[in-house]
């Protein structure tokens, strides 16, 4: 069953002008929440949501989670990593730290063609197996596509389980939009997220982008976020990806 946020409280009080002099909004850090209540689902990443339900009952200790940029990946990762108190590295450091899959349950991200150091992860393979710890991998493809060259590492990751991500349908898009206001303490009106969904790049981090940008400008102004701001936004962060 999809996960829902609560009812958030109303949008932020607008400071009056004696409170912000410059007019200038300051970003103020939104904490990254990775605990399973924030995990949001729907069709586009069910599958992997429930690989994270499901663990330590893995097919495999070693599972690949493919999928575009934006779909999630890093997020479902971190959760799993919280969960199973995981470390999570980048691929392409891999080398740099002999015996890390040794020590625990490991993610490696964004593994792929020009991140892979070969031997580095076919040791750890095995130190992983011999110590029975779990693997999980991020990638934006399966392995059959980072042209493997080590035949032992071939093998390897034929025995891992693979899990696909399809990029935020409108049903995640929007309660992520939904969450994203509510972290930062805001109400906007389901019109206006579908009007955000219907129009906007369809991945996690525009997302972040763009609620980030509302909500910034919205207190320079001291405004409400309606849709006149709405649209100034995705032409900002159109310009912005040009």
């Amino acid at each position: 069953m999809a996960k829902t946020a609560a009812s958030p409280p109303k949008q932020k009080r607008i400071p009056d002008k004696a409170e912000r002099p410059s007019q200038l909004a300051l970003e103020l850090p939104v904490e990254r929440a990775v605990s399973r209540d924030d995990l949001l689902e729907s069709a586009a990443n069910r599958l992997a949501v429930d690989l994270i339900d499901d663990w330590p009952d893995w097919p495999s200790h070693v599972v690949v989670l493919a999928g575009p940029v934006g779909s999630g990946k890093s997020h479902l990762a971190a959760v799993w990593a919280q969960q199973a108190g995981a470390a999570i590295l980048p691929a392409a450091e891999l080398g740099k730290h002999p015996g890390i899959a040794a020590e625990g349950n490991l993610v490696l991200e964004d593994a792929g063609p020009g991140t892979l150091d070969e031997e580095a992860l076919f040791h750890a393979f095995n130190q992983m197996m011999a110590a029975g710890h779990y693997l999980l991998v991020t990638s934006r493809s399966f392995p059959s596509a980072w042209m493997v060259q080590l035949k032992d590492l071939q093998s390897r990751l034929r025995l891992a389980h693979l899990v696909e991500l399809s990029e935020p349908d409108d049903e995640l898009l929007s309660a992520i939009i939904v969450k994203l206001f509510a972290d930062r303490q805001l109400e906007v009106s389901p019109q206006l997220v579908s009007y955000l969904v219907a129009r906007m790049e369809r991945s996690m981090e525009a997302a972040g982008r763009l609620v980030a940008w509302l909500d910034r400008e919205a207190l320079a102004r001291g405004s409400r976020i309606n849709r006149s701001l709405a649209a100034e936004a995705l032409a900002a962060m159109e310009t912005c990806a040009r």
